[in-house]
């Protein structure tokens, strides 16, 4: 196995103490936002095999069937299919949702033929491929995530007591459940920035005052004042995550995350499409064609099984588990046919005979036998083949 380098990307929004606290060193004062582990292009993971150091990427890209396994090959190509991640939210991200696969291939090759280049800032699609996600809690960690039932969202706007708010909630009154969803966020996003800016602030008086169900969204009206996304939120349902808990986001589903830190597995894409919080291009028309309006409650999942305690996923591309490693208790052996990254959070266990410290992780190649032992946690990131 080989131990990892990786890269911490310092967003905005990022934290600037719960990794460096995690990894046991000093903040450096700016944020860092993400600690990425695996192969994707951006900021691959690196390694020595004892010729220098290279990247994870090229690793795989020299010997695919070595590092992933046939069986891996043939089912997602000479890649590795899935990003493991640390994410730290320290303030909001974008309320944003992510296209299925068909979607992404269908957008990809559009903006191809465009000829919009890949880092341009209103491109939507990266790549051909989509983006489920799952994040699991290592501290109290907060989000929103799906569409409230419509009667119960125009209750939470009615209840500011905001009357350029009136109009939306009676929208999410007036029709079926999915059209009156569809029509008030098309009517918020499409809204007057000027009027919506006043109503946001007008909101966020009245957030602030009310506390309670609100209290969630108060972060939201002080990072992004006048943001259309503060009202567009609110038709999403507040999710805290305790430390062990997890949920999946599947394709078209809204979310952002608020605060928190967590261990984060998505297939290897970039594929974004946004609805606000965010100066980042928005691209209405494009997202309300991703968006599933469907009122949903987050499957809030609390790992199972006896050793091996796995977050249930419908998806083949990722496969997250989680190791508690007890003081004396017999190791643990880990399945060999598909590549592994393992991600110590806690203690100091091994893997084989490499000792991680918390943060700290490896590459398993397909193949390689492993065992875990000694006490902490950790993580285990693979494919369903």
């Amino acid at each position: 196995m080989d131990r990892l380098t990786n890269t911490i990307r310092p967003y905005a929004w990022g934290s600037t103490t719960a990794i460096p606290g995690l990894l046991g060193v000093e903040p450096t004062g700016e944020p860092q936002a993400e600690m990425w582990m695996g192969a994707h292009p951006g900021a691959p993971s690196r390694l020595d095999r004892g010729a220098g150091e290279t990247t994870l990427a090229d690793v795989i890209a020299a010997d695919p069937e070595r590092e992933l396994g046939a069986a891996a090959v043939a089912k997602f190509g000479p890649r590795l299919p899935f990003l493991l991640k640390l994410l730290a939210a320290g303030a909001p991200l974008s309320l944003q949702v992510h296209p299925d696969l068909e979607q992404a291939e269908a957008g990809y090759a559009d903006e191809e033929s465009r000829g919009i280049p890949i880092e341009a800032g209103h491109r939507n699609y990266k790549d051909p491929n989509h983006k489920p996600e799952m994040v699991c809690a290592l501290t109290p960690f907060d989000g929103l995530c799906g569409f409230r039932p419509p009667l119960e969202a125009a209750a939470l706007l009615e209840g500011l007591g905001v009357d350029s708010l009136k109009p939306y909630a009676d929208l999410l009154r007036a029709h079926p459940e999915e059209a009156a969803l569809r029509e008030m966020l098309t009517a918020v996003l499409t809204a007057d920035r000027a009027e919506m800016a006043r109503t946001v602030a007008e909101a966020g008086a009245a957030i602030e005052r009310l506390g309670g169900p609100y209290a969630p969204y108060a972060s939201l009206v002080h990072h992004y004042p006048g943001d259309p996304g503060v009202v567009a939120a609110m038709l999403l349902h507040h999710v805290r995550l305790q430390p062990g808990e997890a949920m999946f986001l599947g394709a078209g589903v809204p979310h952002a995350y608020l605060d928190g830190l967590g261990v984060e597995l998505l297939a290897n894409s970039d594929n974004v499409l946004r609805a606000g919080l965010t100066p980042k291009h928005v691209d209405v028309p494009e997202l309300l064609k991703i968006v599933r309006f469907e009122p949903a409650d987050p499957a809030v999942q609390r790992p199972e099984g006896n050793g091996e305690e796995v977050y249930e996923s419908p998806v083949d591309e990722f496969r997250l588990s989680r190791f508690a490693l007890a003081p004396g208790a017999a190791p643990h052996h880990l399945p060999d046919g598909a590549p592994q990254i393992l991600l110590c959070t806690a203690g100091r266990p091994k893997a084989g005979e490499v000792t991680l410290s918390p943060g700290e992780s490896v590459f398993v190649p397909a193949g390689e036998k492993v065992e875990l032992s000694g006490t902490g946690t950790i993580f285990r990131a693979t494919v369903s083949v």
